[in-house]
């Protein structure tokens, strides 16, 4: 299901390994579903700090450690 061709960025393939929805982490981190679409699949697309933080928080709050760094370049 996941991974059919798509274009995707290191988070859009991190995303898909660990089998989280685009729709679950929109939600949980409160930004828009676009927002996390352009992280997963454009690989130039680097987010605001504050958008990064808000889905920072989200992820751990999943249990899941992860770095801004580990993703985008900064």
């Amino acid at each position: 299901m996941f991974g059919l061709g798509k274009p995707r960025s290191k988070f859009g393939k991190w995303v898909d390994r660990m089998g989280l929805t685009q729709e679950e982490i929109a939600r949980k981190a409160k930004v828009g579903r676009t927002t996390i679409s352009n992280m997963c699949k454009d690989p130039k697309y680097t987010p605001r700090i504050s958008t990064w933080v808000k889905v920072e928080r989200a992820l751990r709050s999943l249990g899941y450690s992860v770095k801004r760094e580990d993703f985008f370049d900064v």
